[in-house]
C-alpha cells in the first residue's frame, strides 16, 4: 500500500504540457496472455488516421516455427476498457475493504512474528541445555563427550538458522500501517480516476498504475467478441466481454442514418442538391468529409438506392421524346414550352435534363391555322407577344 501511495504521489506532482501525441503506448504491454495457446502476446503498432495505435499479437510460436499468427486483438479498445474498469474498481468502499484486509494481514503477521520469536527462544534453550550437558560430562568418557559435542553443534546451527530467518522476516512483519498512510490511500479513490482520465498523465505512469492492480490479462477472441479475463493482485478475477471493433473499411462506411436521409432527399432533389442539403444539415460522410455529387452518387450505387430518374419514371413522368411524340412537337419546342411554363418538368440530374408530367386530357397545342382573334390570351404582358410566334411553328 505504501508503494501505491508513492507511485500516485509522483504522478500527481507531474506537470506535463497538454500536447497531442502521435502515439499511445500499449497500456497492458507485458501483461497480456493469449487465451488460445497461453503464450505472452507482444505489441505491434499500426497507423490509423495519422496516429500509431497498438495491437496485441500472439506471434512468438509462429515466428519460431514459420506458422500463422495465433491471434491478434486491437489494443486501443482493450486499453480503454481496462482503464475504465480500474477507474470503477478503485472506489472508497474498495479501498476501505483493502485497508481492512491490510489490518487483518498485519495482525496475522504480528502473530507469526510472535511464533517465530518463541521458536528461536526454544531452540536457544535447547542449545544451552546441550552445552550444559557437554560441560558436565566426564572428559575421560570420550565417546559420550563426542556425541554431546555433536549435538551441541547441531543445536547451535539450528539456532543460527532460526535467528537469521527471524531477522529476515521481522522488518516485513513490523511494517505497520500508519494513519497518514491510511489517509493517503483513501485519497486514491479521487486521484486515480482523475489521473487515469487526464491526457497529461504520461503513458509510463499509466502502466505503473495498472501493474499495481493487475497480475495479467488473458485475451480470447472469436468472430463475435473479445473476452478479457483480468487477474488482480491478490487472486481476484474479472471477466470483461468486448465487441469486435469494426475493420478499417467498416469505420469509413457511411452510417445507416445518412443513407436513410439520402434516400429521403432523392425523392425531391438531384445528387448535387442532396449534397448541398446534407452539408447544410451538418451531416458528414463515413470519412468525415463534406458531401459532393460524387459521394452521393457512390452512396446510391453502394446501397442500391433508386436514382432520381428511376423514382420519377415510376411516378409516371415522361421523357423528352415521349412528350414530343405526345404533343406532336420536336424536342426543342418541348423545352421551349417547358421554359414558358406550359409544361411541368422535374430535373433528374445536374445537367438540367428533365422528365415531364403527363399533361392529361387537355394538353397544350399549337395555334397554327387559327385566327389571332380566336387564340387564347396566353400572355397579358405586351412585351411578351413576340414569343407567340413559337406556337405557329
Amino acid at each position: 500500500m505504501r508503494r501505491i501511495c508513492n507511485v500516485y504521489g509522483q504522478a500527481r506532482k507531474l506537470r506535463v504540457p497538454s500536447v497531442v501525441t502521435a502515439r499511445r503506448d500499449a497500456l497492458l504491454q507485458g501483461l497480456v496472455i493469449c487465451g488460445h495457446c497461453g503464450n505472452r502476446m507482444t505489441v505491434r503498432y499500426h497507423v490509423r488516421r495519422s496516429h500509431l495505435e497498438p495491437n496485441y499479437v500472439c506471434q512468438g510460436f509462429g515466428v519460431e516455427h514459420a506458422q500463422p499468427i495465433c491471434q491478434t486483438a486491437p489494443g486501443a479498445g482493450i486499453d480503454q476498457a481496462v482503464g475504465e474498469l480500474l477507474v470503477e474498481v478503485v472506489t472508497p468502499l474498495a479501498l476501505e475493504v483493502a485497508l481492512g484486509v491490510q489490518q487483518e494481514l498485519q495482525a496475522r503477521a504480528e502473530e507469526t512474528d510472535r511464533l517465530r520469536r518463541a521458536q528461536v527462544e526454544r531452540i536457544r534453550y535447547e542449545a544451552r541445555l546441550a552445552e550444559r550437558c557437554y560441560r558436565h560430562v566426564d572428559p575421560a568418557n570420550r565417546l559420550v563427550a563426542d556425541a554431546l559435542e555433536a549435538d551441541w553443534d547441531q543445536k547451535l546451527r539450528a539456532l543460527a538458522e532460526a535467528q537469521q530467518d527471524y531477522e529476515r522476516q521481522r522488518p516485513a512483519d513490523r511494517s505497520l500501517l500508519r494513519e497518514e498512510d491510511r489517509a493517503r490511500i483513501l485519497t486514491l479513490a479521487t486521484d486515480f480516476p482523475r489521473l487515469g482520465r487526464d491526457a497529461r498523465t504520461p503513458d509510463r505512469e499509466r502502466k505503473r498504475m495498472v501493474r499495481l492492480w493487475l497480475e495479467d490479462v488473458t485475451v480470447l477472441r472469436d468472430h463475435r467478441e473479445i473476452t478479457l479475463h483480468l487477474r488482480f493482485k491478490g487472486g481476484a478475477h474479472k471477466t470483461l466481454p468486448l465487441p469486435v471493433p469494426p475493420n478499417a473499411w467498416q469505420q469509413r462506411a457511411t452510417r445507416p442514418e445518412v443513407v436513410t436521409e439520402v434516400d429521403r432527399l432523392l425523392d425531391y432533389n438531384t445528387d448535387r442538391e442532396v449534397a448541398t442539403l446534407l452539408n447544410q444539415g451538418g451531416w458528414r460522410s463515413g470519412e468525415g468529409r463534406t458531401f459532393t455529387r460524387r459521394i452521393v452518387a457512390r452512396i446510391r450505387h453502394n446501397h442500391g438506392l433508386k436514382s432520381r430518374y428511376t423514382r420519377l419514371r415510376e411516378a409516371g413522368l415522361l421523357t423528352l421524346r415521349e412528350m414530343a411524340h405526345r404533343l406532336g412537337l420536336s424536342a426543342p419546342w418541348v423545352k421551349i414550352w417547358r421554359d414558358q411554363g406550359l409544361l411541368k418538368a422535374h430535373p433528374y440530374n445536374d445537367r438540367n435534363e428533365c422528365l415531364y408530367e403527363d399533361p392529361g386530357e387537355n394538353p397544350p397545342r399549337k395555334m397554327q391555322g387559327m385566327k389571332l382573334s380566336e387564340r387564347p390570351r396566353l400572355f397579358e404582358n405586351p412585351s411578351s407577344r413576340t414569343n407567340e410566334v413559337q406556337y405557329e411553328a
